[in-house]
């Protein structure tokens, strides 16, 4: 077997990553009003209503994490451009107004594309793409929890990030949690890590999360607790750009 040169194996690896890392879109909340049910027999409705907005994950990361660690051809590690940096350079300095407008219609082409996804998904009654990264959802779904449920999850639209998951947990119990309703997703599940796309989602939140249940809450993370109501149990959470902690409860249905 043919061996190939140490550094054309680094460009093919660092090329693929940044390949997969721009292909993937940051999904998270704008303005929202969201709402989970859980019954102690399982059933369940979850609904969301307001702004997603969507951000590159590649966007502002420059090259691949494992681009600069070593030199190649005769480079240093600090002088070594990333392989995408030479091709964005080189196509922006040979005609920048047509990059530019290029960029801008293949970003609106994948905008449309991901809604265009969502909309072929169950539960979504809504997803219209409003511009500027901006989309209008409006999502209901009900079903009975024999399995672990994600909101938002489409492989289509490559969508990184759930704002709500609710797991099983031993045969008697369910652990809900919103990642996606706190900004703490900016820096621990958040693959762009602190950037300026992550930062931007954060100071974007602004929403109401209501879960209602008639099981027993084993625990739960609002400070204000639990309010009784005809339905059972009621937790809201407001979430703004100052909730550093992820909405999270424990609850313990029938067997």
């Amino acid at each position: 077997m043919a061996a190939f040169p140490r550094a054309a194996i680094v460009r093919t690896i660092g090329g693929l990553a940044a390949s997969l890392l721009l292909s993937a879109c940051l999904v998270t909340p704008g303005k929202f009003e969201s709402a989970l049910d859980i019954r102690a027999d399982r059933s369940f409705t979850f609904t969301y209503k307001g702004e997603i907005l969507a951000s590159d994950v590649g966007k502002g990361l420059g090259s691949s994490p494992s681009m600069g660690d070593d030199p190649i051809d005769g480079a240093t590690p600090k002088d070594q451009p990333s392989t995408l940096q030479i091709a964005v350079q080189k196509k922006e300095q040979a005609a920048p107004e047509d990059f530019s407008a290029k960029n801008d219609k293949s970003d609106e082409q994948q905008m449309q594309a991901i809604a265009a996804a969502l909309t072929r998904e169950k539960g979504f009654r809504a997803a219209r793409y409003m511009g500027n990264h901006r989309f209008e959802i409006d999502y209901a779904i009900n079903g009975r929890l024999t399995h672990a449920f994600l909101f938002p999850f489409n492989s289509d639209a490559q969508i990184v990030l759930p704002f709500v998951a609710v797991e099983l947990r031993g045969d008697d119990r369910v652990r809900m949690k919103a990642p996606g309703y706190s900004n703490g997703f900016d820096k621990s599940q958040n693959p762009m890590g602190g950037n300026s796309a992550g930062d931007d989602a954060a100071k974007a939140l602004d929403g109401v999360f209501t879960l209602t249940t008639n099981a027993e809450i084993v625990s739960q993370n609002q400070e204000d607790g639990a309010q009784d109501t005809p339905q059972g149990k009621r937790i809201v959470w407001k979430v703004t750009p100052l909730t550093s902690e992820a909405p999270a409860a424990t609850l313990r249905l029938k067997p």
